[in-house]
């Protein structure tokens, strides 16, 4: 997640986007994938760069799927991912009381938003 001070045009934000997702899969081929199709992605992580555009939809923190069970989307710190226990399903309503409770890993992030011109100058650093 890049926290953005909101001054930078959407155009621009859409290709910053897309700039890092294909950096990070061009990295760690092994781990990550820009492949839309899921016969394409085998089993690596995709960096959704499709959903930038307008009309595109987006799933928003702490939201419930509707998905059976009710899944909530939460955000997750990177210690989290290690969890053997961390599955789509962790958290439902009855559960996200206890998530909420915990510290919010975006919470800091948040505060802190850049412009879109000091997020672009460490991507070149990369």
């Amino acid at each position: 997640m890049v926290a953005l001070d909101r001054r930078a045009p959407f155009e621009d934000v859409r290709d910053f986007a897309h700039e890092l997702a294909e950096l990070l899969a061009d990295r760690h081929p092994e781990l990550l994938t820009t492949a839309a199709r899921k016969q394409a992605r085998k089993r690596r992580l995709y960096l959704d760069i499709q959903c930038n555009a307008y009309g595109q939809s987006a799933v928003t923190p702490h939201a419930v799927r509707a998905l059976p069970g009710a899944p909530v989307a939460t955000p997750l710190s990177w210690s989290e991912l290690d969890d053997p226990d961390l599955t789509p399903q962790r958290w439902t309503p009855t559960t996200i009381d206890e998530r909420l409770a915990s510290d919010d890993p975006w919470k800091q992030e948040l505060r802190r938003g850049r412009s879109l011109k000091a997020a672009d100058r460490r991507l070149e650093k990369l």
